[in-house]
């Protein structure tokens, strides 16, 4: 082979090895051949379920720093709507956390817009589709699978509660405007997890106090709180902070360093301020 024939095919060579060796890009679908160490951006992925005999694909949008640092493995806020909502509320609400990189969004959508925890009209088994997401996250790299949270409100909060009791995939929780029913109760194989529930005292949706609602029978607030730091044996007497008109109650020295806190919103509704609330949220999130 003439020399200038043999450089060019080296050269070629050299130019096709390289090209192997490029990392794939991450397209707004799932990519079943996605190798592990892939990094998340933001995007909707679907994740593929039974549901009454048909498959269905179940969104989940992810949101991400605006630039991802590669030196860190982010923590995770999933984030659940409440009944007739949807996940795309949950964007504005938290891109403030999410964009500037204190943690990765997940926000998955109910199936009929609602989650089932027994009376809803939706027959989709919600834990297991946590799971697969949970699943799915793994092939991802720059993730902290320690540093992973629940938010939720209404029925999502109700979710929130469930998969709490039900995996042990969360180190803390939120649920706001609902707490434990009667039909959900605490398992003695439920792992401890710290609690942060909030409620408002003059919500007309889910009674505070407790009682029927949407095929539901709600615990009183403050027993549900109380039931969680029990069940986690905390200290007895609950520390009480008075905060203008709101109550806070917090139950420290839970087991495995948990902690269980009720917040009492004395004039807030069914619909409080995520975006005043979730700073303190936020905050208790990251000491577990």
């Amino acid at each position: 082979m003439p020399i200038k024939q043999n450089i060019n095919f080296s050269l070629l060579l050299l130019f096709l090895f390289s090209c192997s060796c490029q990392t794939k890009s991450i397209s707004s679908e799932n990519d079943d051949n996605a190798p592990i160490g892939y990094i998340l951006s933001s995007k909707t992925i679907y994740i593929s379920q039974s549901i009454d005999g048909i498959v269905q694909n179940r969104p989940v949008i992810i949101q991400t720093p605006n630039e991802i640092d590669f030196n860190i493995n982010y923590p995770l806020v999933f984030a659940f709507h409440g009944r007739g909502g949807s996940n795309t509320s949950w964007v504005n609400t938290l891109n403030d956390y999410t964009s500037s990189g204190a943690f990765i969004g997940i926000y998955p959508q109910g199936y009929m817009d609602c989650w089932n925890l027994g009376p809803e009209p939706s027959n989709a088994d919600d834990v297991e589709f946590v799971n697969l997401i949970v699943d799915e996250l793994q092939n991802y790299s720059n993730l902290n699978f320690n540093k992973m949270y629940a938010i939720g409100t209404s029925n999502g909060s109700g979710m929130v509660n469930k998969l709490a009791i039900e995996t042990n995939h969360f180190s803390a929780i939120s649920p706001i405007v609902s707490q434990l029913t009667v039909s959900l109760p605490i398992l003695e194989s439920t792992n401890p997890v710290s609690v942060f529930q909030v409620n408002g005292a003059a919500d007309e949706t889910i009674p505070i106090n407790g009682g029927p609602k949407f095929g539901h029978i709600f615990l009183d607030a403050y027993q549900s709180a109380e039931l969680w730091a029990s069940h986690f044996s905390c200290l007895e007497d609950p520390v009480v902070n008075i905060l203008g008109d709101d109550t806070l109650t917090i139950f420290e020295s839970c087991n495995e360093n948990k902690e269980v806190r009720y917040l009492r919103i004395e004039y807030g509704n069914h619909n409080l301020n995520l975006s005043i609330l979730f700073a303190e949220i936020w905050e208790f999130f990251q000491r577990f």
